[in-house]
């Protein structure tokens, strides 16, 4: 009956398993932002830092994002964000950073209470405060209201006319950096043709709203003793960038205004800041350049990583990046070699005990990760995403003892966040394990619910409710799954 039970349960969950990296996990996005945060739908209604590159503007309408899930990162994007909410008056608790991978570099939000910014923002900057500074400015259009505005501004508008030619605006774009001058001068026509006395109108608005969110975060950055010069830096790139397709572009067919202009605008002011030569804080730029380390060596070609880290390079965090090629490359014996080496270093960093038992994990040794991710939620405790990666190991160690210290581990995690599909579906798996088939299903239920797929998580939710007594919080919880309205989430 066990061996049924999770055998059930695995076949279940197969269409919605994440991709996994040592203590780091890439996944689809949960309910929240599955139908709401994509490609097409940032270009209109999400306001953001960067011009879109043209394989972004061309993505077809719907596709989901996809979610970098690494407790390390989120930790700092944390502590790089807290100080500019402080300064624009938002309470430190109301607003998360998203990690979408991405290698491009562009953030935005999408709501009030999260910025989304992709990897590639943080492997390409080489400092601390040009990080910062595109978070200042997503926090502008946070403080500032500015997607209820673009919404009301873009009805006015009329939407569906500005897709159109924003649409058009990507196959010029992408005609232009391609040298392709039939694509460039049909997306040209596009434009020309399309765009009304209305769909410029909403283009002067989102410009005008990107002005305001620089200035605002000139202010924040102002306010909390740091130097715009790491923004300046990033629209200067972003200006080199921009040479080509500035040759085509109609300044008044962009969302954003181009950087060069940006930079006129905003570099006299910021260099005037008394905090202008103030430099990241040592133990702040070392944090960075270990969690850009970490991130270029799950992101890119191992070859890659090893040209930007080679054994020439003995600092710690060219170290961490090699033990994580070492990993991805399979080569478990040197893995852990230079592991151990990375935690004799620094015994109590949370993050080499993470990667040690998520690299046994994943080459196939669940028993023996236990010990270094309970070390490693030992030393960070509130890191959900190591938790969820104990409560994972504990559950492939197989015993009845390690499953119902998974329950208990996995039920933390989907406390704090019920969004993780993920430890939902290892949580049924622990449940599983005892013969608690009832709960089993009714977590399957949530974590599929979480990824939006209401109608199967209302299936699981009945089956749940035919083994649970009636009225408890267990059974009222599969009801609910029953009962909600498939609408919510749109066709399944």
């Amino acid at each position: 009956m066990f061996d049924r039970c999770l055998s059930r349960l695995r076949a279940a969950w197969k269409p919605f398993a994440a991709g996994r990296g040592a203590g780091l996990r890439i996944a689809a996005p949960p309910r929240a932002l599955r139908h709401r945060y994509t490609a097409g739908f940032s270009l209109v209604a999400a306001a953001h830092f960067a011009v879109l590159p043209a394989s972004a503007q061309e993505s077809p309408p719907g596709r989901s994002i996809a979610i970098v899930r690494d407790a390390e990162t989120e930790q700092l994007m944390r502590d790089y964000l807290r100080p500019i909410l402080g300064a624009a008056g938002l309470p430190s608790g109301a607003t998360e950073v998203v990690l979408v991978n991405d290698s491009s570099f562009n953030a935005f939000v999408a709501d009030s209470h999260r910025i989304f910014i992709n990897t590639g923002v943080i492997t390409q900057a080489k400092t601390p405060n040009e990080v910062i500074g595109v978070l200042a400015h997503e926090t502008g259009h946070i403080a500032g209201n500015h997607l209820a505005r673009m919404h009301q501004a873009a009805s006015q508008a009329g939407i569906i006319a500005a897709i159109g030619m924003i649409a058009g605006a990507g196959a010029l774009v992408a005609g232009a950096a391609a040298g392709n001058g039939s694509v460039a001068g049909g997306g040209a026509a596009a434009i020309t043709g399309g765009i009304g006395l209305g769909q410029r109108s909403l283009l002067s608005y989102q410009r005008g709203e990107e002005d305001a969110a620089d200035r605002s975060a000139l202010t924040f950055l102002q306010r909390t003793k740091q130097s715009a010069k790491g923004m300046i830096d990033t629209f200067k790139r972003l200006a080199n960038e921009q040479l080509m397709i500035a040759r085509y572009a109609d300044p008044y067919a962009q969302s954003h205004p181009m950087a060069r202009d940006r930079i006129a605008n905003l570099e006299t002011k910021a260099e005037a800041s008394p905090y202008w030569d103030v430099k990241d804080p040592p133990a702040l730029q070392a944090r960075h350049d270990m969690v850009r380390a970490k991130l270029i060596a799950f992101t890119s070609s191992p070859q890659t990583a090893l040209r930007q880290y080679p054994p020439s390079n003995t600092s710690l965090p060219a170290r961490y990046a090699r033990a994580v090629v070492a990993y991805r490359m399979g080569d478990p014996q040197e893995a852990q070699r230079q592991v151990d080496a990375l935690i004799k270093s620094q015994p109590s960093n949370p993050y080499f005990w993470e990667l040690k038992g998520q690299a046994m994990l994943d080459l196939g040794n669940p028993r023996g990760a236990i010990a270094p991710l309970q070390k490693a939620v030992s030393l960070a405790p509130s890191a959900t995403p190591i938790r969820a990666l104990y409560g994972q190991a504990l559950v492939g160690a197989g015993d009845p003892a390690s499953a119902k210290q998974a329950v208990t581990e996995l039920n933390r995690v989907v406390q704090a966040d019920p969004d993780d599909a993920s430890a939902f579906r290892f949580l049924a798996m622990a449940y599983g394990a005892q013969g608690q088939t009832a709960m089993a299903d009714l977590a399957t239920a949530r974590g599929m619910a979480a990824q939006g797929q209401l109608k199967q998580a209302s299936h699981y939710a009945q089956r749940a409710k035919m083994g649970l007594k009636m009225g408890t919080p267990a059974w009222l919880q599969a009801d609910d799954l029953v009962t909600r309205p498939s609408s919510k989430s749109g066709k399944n």
